[in-house]
Protein backbone atom coordinates (compact mmCIF):
# COMPACT_ATOMS: atom_id res chain seq x y z
CA UNK A 1 0.00 0.00 0.00
CA UNK A 2 1.30 3.40 -0.91
CA UNK A 3 1.90 6.10 1.47
CA UNK A 4 -0.87 7.87 0.43
CA UNK A 5 -2.82 5.18 0.70
CA UNK A 6 -1.95 4.66 4.37
CA UNK A 7 -2.79 8.05 4.98
CA UNK A 8 -6.37 8.61 3.16
CA UNK A 9 -7.10 5.31 5.01
CA UNK A 10 -7.62 3.08 1.94
CA UNK A 11 -8.96 -0.16 1.86
CA UNK A 12 -12.14 1.55 3.40
CA UNK A 13 -15.46 1.24 2.33
CA UNK A 14 -15.28 1.52 -1.81
CA UNK A 15 -16.70 4.62 -3.61
CA UNK A 16 -16.81 7.08 -0.34
CA UNK A 17 -13.56 8.94 0.10
CA UNK A 18 -12.28 11.04 3.36
CA UNK A 19 -13.99 14.01 4.04
CA UNK A 20 -11.56 17.43 3.21
CA UNK A 21 -11.53 17.61 6.91
CA UNK A 22 -10.35 14.24 7.87
CA UNK A 23 -7.65 14.79 4.81
CA UNK A 24 -6.14 17.76 6.52
CA UNK A 25 -6.11 16.35 9.95
CA UNK A 26 -4.51 12.86 8.22
CA UNK A 27 -1.79 15.20 6.85
CA UNK A 28 -0.97 16.72 9.95
CA UNK A 29 -0.09 13.99 11.72
CA UNK A 30 2.31 12.86 9.14
CA UNK A 31 3.77 15.83 9.32
CA UNK A 32 4.18 15.73 12.59
CA UNK A 33 5.38 12.12 12.70
CA UNK A 34 7.81 12.93 9.65
CA UNK A 35 9.56 16.30 11.47
CA UNK A 36 10.00 14.08 15.14
CA UNK A 37 12.05 11.50 12.40
CA UNK A 38 13.77 14.38 10.31
CA UNK A 39 14.99 15.25 14.47
CA UNK A 40 16.29 11.86 14.90
CA UNK A 41 18.47 11.86 12.09
CA UNK A 42 20.07 14.68 12.70
CA UNK A 43 20.56 13.67 16.01
CA UNK A 44 22.22 10.41 14.34
CA UNK A 45 24.69 12.40 11.61
CA UNK A 46 25.65 14.52 14.62
CA UNK A 47 26.92 11.05 16.37
CA UNK A 48 28.17 9.72 13.32
CA UNK A 49 30.40 12.67 12.69
CA UNK A 50 31.47 12.37 15.90
CA UNK A 51 32.76 9.11 15.98
CA UNK A 52 34.73 9.68 12.43
CA UNK A 53 36.15 12.77 14.03
CA UNK A 54 37.46 10.54 17.44
CA UNK A 55 38.49 7.30 15.05
CA UNK A 56 39.92 9.81 11.85
CA UNK A 57 43.76 8.96 13.68
CA UNK A 58 43.31 5.93 15.33
CA UNK A 59 40.69 3.72 13.39
CA UNK A 60 40.17 4.58 10.20
CA UNK A 61 38.03 1.59 9.52
CA UNK A 62 35.61 2.40 11.73
CA UNK A 63 35.66 6.08 11.22
CA UNK A 64 34.68 5.42 7.54
CA UNK A 65 31.74 3.19 8.94
CA UNK A 66 30.51 6.19 10.49
CA UNK A 67 30.90 8.01 7.60
CA UNK A 68 29.12 6.02 5.63
CA UNK A 69 25.80 5.85 8.33
CA UNK A 70 26.07 9.44 8.13
CA UNK A 71 25.98 9.61 4.40
CA UNK A 72 22.87 7.21 4.38
CA UNK A 73 21.17 9.59 7.80
CA UNK A 74 21.85 12.49 5.86
CA UNK A 75 19.66 10.94 2.20
CA UNK A 76 16.78 10.09 4.69
CA UNK A 77 16.98 13.33 5.82
CA UNK A 78 16.73 14.62 2.50
CA UNK A 79 14.04 11.99 1.44
CA UNK A 80 12.20 13.51 4.54
CA UNK A 81 12.40 16.78 3.69
CA UNK A 82 11.03 16.01 0.24
CA UNK A 83 8.21 14.32 1.47
CA UNK A 84 7.54 17.15 4.05
CA UNK A 85 7.41 19.82 1.07
CA UNK A 86 4.90 17.69 -0.95
CA UNK A 87 2.74 17.01 1.86
CA UNK A 88 2.61 20.76 3.21
CA UNK A 89 1.81 21.84 -0.37
CA UNK A 90 -1.03 18.80 -0.22
CA UNK A 91 -2.68 19.84 2.94
CA UNK A 92 -2.75 23.90 1.89
CA UNK A 93 -4.49 22.69 -1.38
CA UNK A 94 -7.10 21.04 0.72
CA UNK A 95 -7.44 23.89 2.86
CA UNK A 96 -7.92 26.11 0.21
CA UNK A 97 -10.73 23.42 -1.48
CA UNK A 98 -12.18 23.30 2.01
CA UNK A 99 -12.21 27.18 2.45
CA UNK A 100 -13.90 27.71 -1.46
CA UNK A 101 -16.38 24.62 -0.49
CA UNK A 102 -17.10 26.37 2.47
CA UNK A 103 -17.70 29.73 0.65
CA UNK A 104 -19.75 28.15 -2.26
CA UNK A 105 -22.45 25.88 0.47
CA UNK A 106 -22.85 29.73 2.14
CA UNK A 107 -23.29 31.54 -1.10
CA UNK A 108 -25.51 28.50 -2.43
CA UNK A 109 -27.42 29.37 1.07
CA UNK A 110 -27.83 32.94 0.36
CA UNK A 111 -28.67 32.21 -3.21
CA UNK A 112 -31.39 30.22 -1.70
CA UNK A 113 -32.49 32.48 0.75
CA UNK A 114 -32.71 35.27 -1.55
CA UNK A 115 -34.96 33.09 -4.13
CA UNK A 116 -37.15 32.20 -1.31
CA UNK A 117 -37.40 36.28 -0.41
CA UNK A 118 -38.03 36.97 -4.13
CA UNK A 119 -40.48 33.95 -4.29
CA UNK A 120 -43.92 36.23 -4.02
CA UNK A 121 -42.28 39.53 -5.35
CA UNK A 122 -43.21 40.63 -8.89
CA UNK A 123 -41.26 43.62 -10.79
CA UNK A 124 -44.32 44.60 -12.22
CA UNK A 125 -45.82 45.13 -8.83
CA UNK A 126 -42.47 46.31 -6.99
CA UNK A 127 -43.11 49.24 -9.53
CA UNK A 128 -46.70 49.83 -9.44
CA UNK A 129 -45.31 49.93 -5.37
CA UNK A 130 -42.52 52.98 -5.71
CA UNK A 131 -44.91 54.83 -8.00
CA UNK A 132 -47.47 54.79 -5.37
CA UNK A 133 -44.98 55.73 -3.18
CA UNK A 134 -43.58 58.78 -5.16
CA UNK A 135 -47.03 59.96 -6.05
CA UNK A 136 -47.85 60.05 -1.95
CA UNK A 137 -44.79 61.61 -1.05
CA UNK A 138 -45.59 64.31 -4.17
CA UNK A 139 -49.20 64.85 -2.52
CA UNK A 140 -47.60 64.79 0.73
CA UNK A 141 -45.62 67.54 0.24
CA UNK A 142 -48.42 69.48 -1.61
CA UNK A 143 -51.06 69.30 1.48
CA UNK A 144 -47.56 70.64 3.21
CA UNK A 145 -47.22 73.46 1.20
CA UNK A 146 -50.64 74.66 1.40
CA UNK A 147 -51.06 74.17 5.09
CA UNK A 148 -47.86 75.93 5.75
CA UNK A 149 -49.57 79.53 3.78
CA UNK A 150 -51.13 82.43 5.46
CA UNK A 151 -54.27 82.23 5.58
CA UNK A 152 -56.92 85.61 5.53
CA UNK A 153 -54.06 87.82 4.86
CA UNK A 154 -54.48 88.81 1.94
CA UNK A 155 -51.74 88.28 -0.33
CA UNK A 156 -52.93 89.59 -3.11
CA UNK A 157 -53.69 92.94 -1.72
CA UNK A 158 -51.44 95.98 -3.95
CA UNK A 159 -48.77 97.01 -1.85
CA UNK A 160 -49.13 100.73 -3.50
CA UNK A 161 -52.48 100.65 -2.33
CA UNK A 162 -51.48 100.17 1.44
CA UNK A 163 -48.96 102.69 1.16
CA UNK A 164 -51.82 104.93 -0.32
CA UNK A 165 -53.72 104.24 2.94
CA UNK A 166 -51.27 104.92 5.11
CA UNK A 167 -50.46 107.74 3.87
CA UNK A 168 -54.16 109.13 4.30
CA UNK A 169 -54.18 108.09 7.98
CA UNK A 170 -50.72 110.19 8.87
CA UNK A 171 -52.62 113.24 7.29
CA UNK A 172 -55.63 112.88 9.09
CA UNK A 173 -53.20 112.33 12.40
CA UNK A 174 -51.32 115.27 11.30
CA UNK A 175 -54.75 117.60 10.65
CA UNK A 176 -55.75 116.41 13.86
CA UNK A 177 -52.75 117.35 15.80
CA UNK A 178 -53.10 120.82 14.20
CA UNK A 179 -56.84 121.15 15.13
CA UNK A 180 -56.05 120.65 18.97
CA UNK A 181 -53.27 123.61 18.86
CA UNK A 182 -56.25 126.47 18.22
CA UNK A 183 -56.21 129.79 20.20
CA UNK A 184 -58.70 128.41 22.58
CA UNK A 185 -55.99 126.65 24.04
CA UNK A 186 -53.55 129.52 24.18
CA UNK A 187 -53.18 130.25 27.89
CA UNK A 188 -54.23 133.61 28.70
CA UNK A 189 -52.26 135.80 31.53
CA UNK A 190 -53.08 135.82 34.37
CA UNK A 191 -54.97 139.18 36.32
CA UNK A 192 -53.22 140.87 38.23
CA UNK A 193 -53.94 140.75 41.81
CA UNK A 194 -53.23 144.25 43.02
CA UNK A 195 -56.04 147.14 42.07
CA UNK A 196 -55.34 149.91 39.17
CA UNK A 197 -54.54 153.05 40.52
CA UNK A 198 -57.67 155.71 40.43
CA UNK A 199 -57.71 158.31 37.92
CA UNK A 200 -56.88 161.82 38.80
CA UNK A 201 -59.69 164.25 39.58
CA UNK A 202 -58.87 166.44 37.04
CA UNK A 203 -58.75 164.78 34.20
CA UNK A 204 -62.48 163.13 35.07
CA UNK A 205 -63.97 166.36 35.21
CA UNK A 206 -62.41 167.21 31.96
CA UNK A 207 -64.08 163.85 30.19
CA UNK A 208 -67.20 164.99 31.83
CA UNK A 209 -67.15 168.39 30.36
CA UNK A 210 -66.07 166.84 26.53
CA UNK A 211 -68.95 164.35 26.66
CA UNK A 212 -71.47 167.63 27.11
CA UNK A 213 -70.05 168.99 24.54
CA UNK A 214 -70.72 166.43 22.38
CA UNK A 215 -74.13 165.96 23.49
CA UNK A 216 -74.85 169.56 22.46
CA UNK A 217 -73.38 169.48 19.50
CA UNK A 218 -75.52 166.86 18.84
CA UNK A 219 -79.01 168.35 19.65
CA UNK A 220 -77.80 171.59 17.75
CA UNK A 221 -77.45 169.18 14.47
CA UNK A 222 -80.35 168.33 15.42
Amino acid sequence: MSLFGKIFGGGGKAGKGPSPQEAIQKLRETEEMLTKKQEFLEKKIEQELKIAKKNGTKNKRAALQALKRKKRYEKQLGQIDGTLSTIEFQREALENANTNTEVLKNLGFAAKAMKSAHENMDIDKVDDLMSDITEQQELAQEISDAISKPVGFGEDLDEDELLAELEELEQEELDKNLLDVGPENIPLPNVPSTSLPSRPAAKKEDDEDDMGDLKRWGMEAM
